[in-house]
This record gives C-alpha cells, structure tokens and sequence, in this order.
C-alpha cells in the first residue's frame, strides 16, 4: 500500500467511473458495468460521489458517499459503498479509504458520518469498529 492515496472520482468522465466497476461489483454483484454506469449518473444529480485508491496498476478501492441532513442525525456523510477488489484485501485500503471519508466529513462541517452493512460482512465490521464507528441500528426494508 505504499504510496497509496484517496483521490475524487469526477463523475463526469465516464472512462474513471468505469474504471471503479472491477471494484464496485465485487460489492454490488447485481450490477453490470453499463447499470453500473447509469446508477452513477442518476445518484450523482441526487449528491453522490466517489472516491477511490488507485494502486497496484489499477483502482483498488472505492467508496460512495453523499452528504444529507437528517433529523435523527443532523448534517453527515453517508457511505453508500465502500469496497475493496477481492485481490487487495487485507492491505489496508478500506481503511485508508474510511480515514478520508471521516476526514472529508469533519472538513464539510458533518456532525457525524455513518453506513449500513450487511450483517454478515464480519471482516468489515471489525474495520468500522476498530476506526471507532459504533454499532447503533438495525437497518429495516421492504421491497416493492
């Protein structure tokens, strides 16, 4: 991970997006990288970003996120996404990555920066705990 930073995907040059699908879809297995693309496109006219590690020869990591007020929680970041391609894990990248969106909060005047997981996301339960997130909700849904 030597040398490795977070840098803003501009969501406008589709060539960067797409270079985040290897990496997204490991997480967001249902999408294909033209989806991929589209959800971006619309999530972006409604605040969201990326951000991303580029490392190893290619984009190792990425993260999306939104700012938005809530009432519960007043004005945070929310992390959509945060993954790490399968062939780089364990290296400290999600962390990096969760390093920077807490930063990136702090800087934009967050009163907090929060994400939901999947329960059986253990590996990254470890990493959101020990970066001192606190687990605090169960997350409900109902498909329509």
């Amino acid at each position: 991970m030597s040398g490795a930073s977070v840098t803003s995907v501009d969501l406008a040059d589709e060539g960067a997006v797409r270079a985040c699908f290897p990496v997204m879809v490991a997480l967001r297995t249902h999408l294909d990288e033209a989806e991929f693309v589209r959800r971006v496109r619309v999530q972006a006219e409604e605040g969201y970003r990326l951000a991303c590690i580029a490392a190893e020869g290619g984009v190792t990591a990425v993260a999306g996120y939104r700012f938005a007020h809530f009432m519960a929680w007043g004005r945070v970041l929310y992390v959509d996404d945060l993954v790490t391609h399968p062939d780089h894990r364990r290296r400290g990248y999600s962390g990096l990555l969760l390093d920077w969106l807490i930063e990136h909060a702090r800087e934009a005047g967050c009163e907090g920066l929060h994400l939901d997981s999947g329960y059986q996301r253990h590996d990254a339960h470890r990493l959101y705990l020990n970066k001192g997130l606190d687990l605090t909700a169960h997350h409900f849904n109902v498909s329509l």
